[in-house]
């Protein structure tokens, strides 16, 4: 990995604390929840229904796709997915906290779906500040520095004027744009391994950079795809999570449980 000198210091961020009769927060990233991959929502749909946890963070790309939030009043499939992963989440949220980071797919999400699913949306990155630890949350895409041209395109579509333009398409061109560069992100990253390239990952410098900005004692992460506990440099764990694919042999459908006092484990959805 080609070094990067660590970025000045962050400003702290945003901090969460969650009720002291919370005893398991469920943490998942990369779901890619999408209208032709049935199984996998329905994963996801079942975990929220079944499994005994008190608070549920998502950090970043529940969908695989947000082009807005009137997608909401799409009448086709992506409507109709998207109503019903709100609902359940809104479902969950009337007693338990539920909270959720954009992604670098859906990134878009905004207060009509806060709204609508009953989740509190957090900056990125978020510190959890609960039972004795505190855990720095994040996407992860804003650390992964090598992968020069991702980074070129987050800055783009992060500045309002962008957002403003593409917002104001017709949401059936905004869902063609998406999905044609969905595309050509796919053929990228098929180039890449072609060409014996690694995946991008994280650069660990920054993110140990950001913890400490952060008075952390950890960090949580997705959208790199490489689930693993690291220990970082100066001792503290860097946990990565998995993205979810039912289709995956075996079905790739993990969830990171955090426990009392910095404790964690990882398991199965449902479980």
């Amino acid at each position: 990995m080609t070094s990067v000198a660590p970025s000045p210091a962050p400003e702290a961020p945003a901090v969460l604390a969650l009720p002291k009769d919370v005893r398991r927060v469920d943490v998942v990233a990369d779901l890619h929840l999408h209208a032709a991959d049935a199984a996998t929502a329905g994963a996801f749909l079942r975990h929220l229904t079944q499994a005994p946890f008190d608070a549920l963070l998502i950090l970043g790309d529940l969908f695989e796709v947000w082009v807005g939030d009137d997608l909401l009043d799409d009448p086709g499939a992506d409507g109709a997915l998207a109503r019903q992963v709100a609902a359940a989440l809104h479902a969950v949220a009337r007693t338990r906290p539920v909270a959720l980071l954009h992604g670098n797919r859906d990134f878009l999400l905004g207060t009509r779906f806060a709204a609508a699913s009953g989740a509190t949306m957090l900056s990125d990155p978020a510190r959890l500040d609960w039972s004795g630890w505190r855990w720095l949350l994040s996407h992860g895409d804003a650390w992964c520095l090598d992968d020069t041209d991702y980074q070129r395109f987050r800055a783009e579509v992060r500045e309002a004027a962008w957002q403003r333009a593409f917002l104001a398409l017709p949401l059936q061109e905004r869902l063609a744009q998406a999905r044609a560069l969905r595309a050509r992100s796919q053929a990228h990253q098929a180039r890449r391994l072609q060409a014996g390239l690694p995946w991008a990952d994280v650069d660990e410098a920054v993110a140990a950079q950001a913890r400490r900005a952060a008075d952390a004692d950890g960090v949580i992460h997705g959208h790199t795809h490489r689930p693993a506990a690291h220990c970082m440099a100066d001792g503290a764990p860097r946990l990565v999570l998995s993205d979810w694919d039912a289709h995956a042999q075996p079905p790739r459908l993990q969830v990171l449980s955090l426990l009392p006092q910095g404790a964690w484990r990882t398991g199965p959805v449902g479980a």
